[in-house]
């Protein structure tokens, strides 16, 4: 891929991301569910600060016309995963759903997909070792946001099957 590809794409990222950033932030807002709310959030959060390294990824490369060595190449990683497995331990009986955080959850999945897609084929696309490494990172983030979003789905879907997945029940002839 070209530079001036690479750099189309970097454009295409930040907007993605900013995107993705304000629904999240908006559907925290939003929701009475205490996991919806944490998940967006969290998501949320993880999306600005992808945002912000894609930014200054971005305005360096475009005023040095190439990969910058010297950009903080490395983003937080996500504690996502843990949010819903938080949330179960300290249940609120009384937190409430409607199907508008299920449809958020599924826009939520569908963008956490197509980000992952987007970052690995830059990735697969691209040689410099240092830009493989840092969309690798995005795109494996990504993945992490979906398997948890598609966890948070079973869970808002059928709970009683979620739990017992979950607890990992067997019968064991006992």
């Amino acid at each position: 891929m070209d530079e001036k590809k690479r750099l189309n794409a970097l454009e295409v990222a930040l907007n993605n991301e900013m995107r993705e950033h304000e629904f999240y932030v908006k559907n925290a807002k939003r929701t009475k569910n205490a996991l919806g709310k944490a998940m967006f959030q969290k998501i949320g959060a993880d999306e600005l600060e992808h945002f912000q390294r894609l930014k200054e990824l971005h305005q360096r490369w475009e005023k040095q016309q190439k990969w910058p060595a010297t950009v903080p190449l490395q983003v937080n990683k996500t504690v996502v995963k843990d949010i819903l497995l938080d949330f179960v331990k300290k249940i609120d009986e009384k937190s409430e759903s409607d199907s508008s955080d299920l449809e958020a959850v599924r826009t939520a999945i569908d963008f956490e997909a197509k980000g992952a897609k987007f970052y690995g084929e830059l990735r697969n696309s691209v040689t410099d070792p240092k830009e493989k490494q840092f969309f690798d990172l995005l795109a494996r983030i990504e993945n992490e946001h979906y398997l948890s979003l598609k966890d948070t789905e079973e869970y808002l879907t059928d709970p009683i099957s979620w739990y017992r997945k979950k607890e990992h029940h067997t019968f064991d002839g006992m």
